[in-house]
C-alpha cells in the first residue's frame, strides 16, 4: 500500500505564456485638439440633421426644413404671380419670428440628441481622454447647434432674396434687407442654441430636456406677450418694451427693431428705441455668454 501513496506533482515548465496576437503600436501623424475639435464639430452637426444617424433620425429635422423652405416659397410665388407688388409679403427679419415655433420645435428635438445621450451612457469621459479637453468638447457643441440653427433660418431668407431679385424688387433695398435679416438669425442662432444645450445638459433624459427647450422658448413667449398686451391696454405703454426683455423671442424682436430696421410685433407695433435697445442687446450678450459658462461649469462635473 505504502508503493500506492501518492507523490507530489511538481511542474515541469513555468506556466506563463506570451502570446502575440498582432496588435502594432500607431506610427501614422498625431493630428492633436484642432482635428478633434472639428470632426467632433462635424460629426454633432451632421447629427442635428439625422445624417450619419437612421432614417427616423431624418424624419423630424428635415420636415422641419420642409416647412421654413415651403412657406418662403409660397411668399415668393405670390410675389412673383401679383402683379404690381414693389415687396415681399413678410420682411427677412420677421421671418424667424412668424416661424418661431418650428423653430422651438426643432431645437426641442435637435438640443437633447446632441448632448443628452453623452450623459445617458457616460460617454462624455471617453471624449476627455483623447486629446480634447472640456473647452474643445463646449465650443464644438455650441457651434455645431449654432451652425445647424442658422442654416435652418438662413435657407428660408435666400429662398426670399432670390425669388425678390426674380420678381425684379429694388435690388438695394433687398439686398439691404437680406444682409439684416442674416444678421438677426445670426443673433437669434447663438442665443437659442445656447439656451437649447444648457436646457438639455441639466438631464441626461432626452425627454426632460425636450420639455425644458418648449418652456424657455414656446411658454415664456407666450407669457410675455399676454402680459405686453395687458400692459398695453391699460395704459401701460412704457412697460411693454421692459417685458420684451424676458423672452428669448421678444429679445431678438426688440434687438432688431432698434437696430435693424425691423418692424415689431409687440402691442401697438412700438418696439424699443435705439437707447433701451442697448440694454436688449446687452442682455442677449450676456445670455450667450453665461450659457457658456454654464455648459463649462456643467462639463467640469461631468468629465471626472
Amino acid at each position: 500500500m505504502a508503493s500506492e501513496a501518492a507523490t507530489p506533482l511538481t511542474p515541469s515548465a513555468d506556466p506563463t505564456r506570451i502570446h502575440n496576437i498582432g496588435y502594432r503600436s500607431y506610427d501614422g501623424p498625431r493630428l492633436g485638439r484642432a482635428y478633434a475639435r472639428r470632426s467632433l464639430f462635424s460629426q454633432s452637426l451632421r447629427g442635428a440633421y439625422g445624417l450619419g444617424r437612421s432614417a427616423k433620425s431624418k424624419v423630424l429635422p428635415m420636415i422641419l426644413v420642409g416647412v421654413m423652405c415651403l412657406v418662403a416659397a409660397i411668399i415668393v410665388a405670390v410675389a412673383v404671380a401679383t402683379p404690381n407688388m414693389t415687396d415681399l409679403l413678410l420682411k427677412y427679419t420677421r421671418f424667424a419670428i412668424v416661424m418661431q415655433a418650428v423653430i422651438g420645435l426643432y431645437l426641442a428635438s435637435q438640443a437633447p440628441q446632441s448632448v443628452s445621450r453623452d450623459l445617458r451612457f457616460k460617454t462624455v469621459p471617453l471624449y476627455f481622454s483623447r486629446p480634447i479637453e472640456r473647452i474643445d468638447y463646449v465650443l464644438a457643441k455650441y457651434a455645431a447647434m449654432a451652425s445647424a440653427l442658422f442654416i435652418l433660418t438662413a435657407l428660408p431668407l435666400v429662398i426670399l432674396y432670390a425669388g425678390a431679385l426674380l420678381a425684379k424688387f429694388d435690388f438695394a433695398d433687398q439686398t439691404k434687407g437680406f444682409a439684416q435679416g442674416l444678421v438677426s438669425v445670426a443673433l437669434l442662432s447663438l442665443l437659442f442654441g445656447g439656451l437649447g444645450l444648457v436646457m438639455a445638459a441639466l438631464t441626461p433624459r432626452r425627454g426632460f430636456g425636450v420639455a425644458a427647450v418648449i418652456a424657455v422658448l414656446t411658454i415664456s413667449y407666450g407669457a410675455v406677450s399676454t402680459v405686453q398686451a395687458i400692459a398695453w391696454n391699460q395704459g401701460a405703454a412704457g412697460a411693454v418694451e421692459w417685458l420684451g426683455l424676458f423672452s428669448p423671442v421678444t429679445l431678438i424682436d426688440g434687438v432688431q427693431t432698434a437696430f435693424l430696421g425691423a418692424a415689431s410685433a409687440f402691442p401697438g407695433g412700438e418696439g424699443p428705441s435705439a437707447g433701451s435697445g442697448v440694454v436688449y442687446v446687452l442682455v442677449v450678450l450676456g445670455i450667450i455668454l453665461g450659457s457658456y459658462a454654464v455648459l463649462m461649469r456643467r462639463y467640469r462635473k461631468v468629465g471626472l
